[in-house]
Order: structure tokens, then sequence, then C-alpha cells
């Protein structure tokens, strides 16, 4: 097929559903480096750190399969819409300077970014043109990603400046959300019409039965790839302004944006290499690149050390997030599009999780250095992953 004949990609839908997911997006960016900075000045260790990162993902998890149903019986548009409002909704806890408020906030936002991502997922699956779901889910991260161009620079700014604060970082959080779901109404309007229900198979089964189904043939594989490409990722945003300020290195907001550029410039670019060097060698060079980059970062003793350690991060990311995107929508049937992309993108947070909870733990008992080795080591069980299922894969 020739480009001019390819299908349109660039959509109404489609560039509204960017456009939504980069404001979901951009208050996770603000929010990476200021609740560590947030958590350890209302006098909580590395490990609260930890444990609130991954109360948001625990809660997110728990949703998923719940979003995912509500996705495919009712409407793709509004899950997101009601991610978002959760997620401006959460925020107003945060400004009780407690620490047991900030963990219950962040549990509440991860219910809203089930939504975000289950419902954003279910729409990408469903209006991308079959032969251009490479390019698709590139533009796609790419929106998601453009935010951590300038967004936690900002947040950082903005905590030090003389006009700012954190009161005044947690209500731009909330602008942003409610901003969101105002696209989302529009985005409804041009969305297609469809019929939500059950698949024949399984309409005569409890409503319970349904969501709970482990009949999702094939996502355990790209979810599995997915969990080991988010498993270091808490590690070098929401981490790595404490391990910056404990090795003497300021101006750390200046990793989050050339980290950030990286990321948006690759992620287009890579989803196009996907569909053509193929989906096993895109996954070998992105678990290559971030044990690198891990590896960088414990011999980092200045800022331009730390710098490239975040470009080999973010183009690792880049076309890891994009490879298992692509394995995910060809695999995803029609008719349960949004429980299995629900299902899949279960990862994101189970891995950022469990990868924040390791990494809050380890630096109690180890310090940064030695968990940037064991993060490296762990991240690449995902290249093991990807050479025993490499037959899988296409």
């Amino acid at each position: 097929m020739t480009a001019a004949n390819l299908p349109s990609l660039w959509t109404s839908t489609f560039t509204l559903l960017c456009i939504v997911q980069s404001l979901g997006y951009a208050q996770q960016a603000m929010l990476n480096p200021t609740i560590p900075l947030y958590i350890t000045q209302l006098g909580g260790s590395p490990f609260v750190v930890g444990l609130a990162i991954s109360s948001f993902a625990a809660t997110s998890v728990i949703a998923r399969p719940f979003i995912g149903y509500w996705s495919d019986r009712w409407s793709e548009c509004g899950v997101l819409a009601f991610g978002l409002l959760v997620l401006a909704a959460s925020m107003l806890l945060c400004f009780f300077p407690f620490v047991s408020m900030v963990l219950l906030a962040n549990a509440l936002r991860g219910i809203g970014w089930a939504g975000v991502n289950a419902g954003g997922y279910a729409l990408l699956a469903r209006i991308a043109p079959a032969s251009r779901r490479g390019e698709a889910s590139g533009y796609y991260s790419g929106a998601q990603s453009t935010p951590t161009v300038l967004f936690p620079a900002v947040a950082l700014w903005l905590l030090h400046a003389p006009f700012g604060g954190y009161n005044l970082v947690f209500t731009i959080m909330i602008a942003l959300g409610l901003a969101g779901a105002g696209v989302c109404y529009f985005m409804s309007r041009q969305v297609p019409t469809v019929e939500h229900q059950a698949e024949s198979k399984s309409a005569s089964l409890p409503w319970w039965r349904q969501i709970f189904s482990v009949a999702e043939q094939g996502v355990l594989l790209p979810a599995a790839l997915m969990f080991c490409n988010q498993l270091s990722f808490p590690a070098t945003t929401s981490f790595i302004v404490l391990y910056a300020r404990e090795i003497g290195i300021d101006a750390i907001g200046s990793y989050f944006v050339v980290s950030g550029i990286t990321s948006v410039l690759a992620r287009p670019l890579l989803g196009r290499v996907c569909d053509r060097i193929g989906i096993g060698y895109s996954l070998v060079a992105t678990f290559t690149l971030q044990s690198l980059a891990l590896i960088l970062l414990v011999a980092a003793s200045n800022l331009a050390t730390i710098l490239c350690a975040g470009v080999l991060y973010m183009l690792g990311m880049a076309i890891g997030g994009s490879a298992t995107l692509i394995i995910a929508m060809k695999r995803a049937t029609p008719e349960r599009r949004g429980r299995f992309m629900a299902s899949f993108s279960i990862a994101y947070p189970l891995g950022y999780g469990v990868g924040a909870f390791i990494t809050g733990s380890a630096v109690d008992m180890v310090g940064y250095a030695w968990t940037y080795v064991l993060l490296a080591v762990l991240g690449s069980s995902g290249l093991a992953l990807t050479i025993l299922n490499w037959r899988k894969l296409e």
C-alpha cells in the first residue's frame, strides 16, 4: 500500500484523544518530582515515598477490570472523562499537609488513572487503522510523553519561586484534570456511536464473571513485557530528584527537559521503526538501553552524566512502549477490546508500583547506587522474556 493510499490517521477523534492524554499525563508529569519532595518535607522517608507511589498503583490495578467492563458496556469517552475528573478531585486532599492525606490522594488518583489509560487505549485500538498501528501508537505515546518535557521542570520551578509553593502546583494539577474532562466532552461528539454489549458467548454469564474473566487470550505476554518496561521507571522519574539532592547536583529540572524532549522526538519515529524492523528487535533495544542507563546513573557524579542516562533510558522507553502496545492492539478482539486493553494496561501501574516499592525499600537498605544496579539486573528479565517468546511476538 502506497503512502497516498494509506488510511487517514489524524482524524478529529485521534487528535482530540492525543490532547486528552497530554493533559492527563501533564498532571502526572508535575506530580513525579513533587510528591517525593512533599513527602520528605512532611517527614517521610524514601520508603514512604515508595509506599505512596505503590498505593497509587494498587488502586489502579484493582480498578482496571471494572473500568474495562464499563468501557465495553458504556463509552470509552465517558470512562476517560470520569478518570480525569477523579484525578482533579483527588488533588484536593494534598492541600492537607499530612503524609496520610498524600497517601489517600494517591490511592484515589489510581482509580482515575485507570480510567484515563484503559479508556484511552480502548479508544485507540478502536480507531487506529490496522496498517498504521505502529505509527498510531508512536504518536499516541508521544502525546503522553510530551508533557514530560516541561511540566516536571515547571513544577520544580514553581516550588521554589517566591510566589509559588506546593499549593500552587496542586491547583494547576486540578486545572489540568478538569481541562482534560472538558476536551472529552467535545471528543464524545466526534466518536461514531456503537452498541456496547457483552459478546454472545459471555452475555449469559453473571456480571461479576464478565468483569473478572481471565479468558483474555494473549494478554499475558504484552502485559509481562510492559511490566518489565515500567519496573525501573519510578527510579528515573520520582526518585531521581532525591538522588540528585543526595549527590549534590542542582538544576535537576534540566534532566526532565532533556529526557522529555528525547521521549517526544523518539516515540513517533520509533513507532514506525517497530513496524519495519519487527517487535523482537525493538524489545531487545528497549531493555538493553534501559540497563545501560541505570548503570550509568550508578557512576553519575555530575549533571552531564545524569542527562546522558536520561536520554538512553527514554529512548528505551519510547521504543518499548510502542512495541508492547502493537502486540496488545493486534490481539484485542473488537467485542472485548475494553477489557483486553484494561487487562493489558494493568501492567503500567503494576510495574510502576512494584518498581517504586522496590526502589524505596532498597534505597533505605543499601543506598541509591546499589538500588540502580539492582534495577538494571531486574530489568534484564524483559530481555530474557523477549528471547524466550521470540516466535510469538510478530
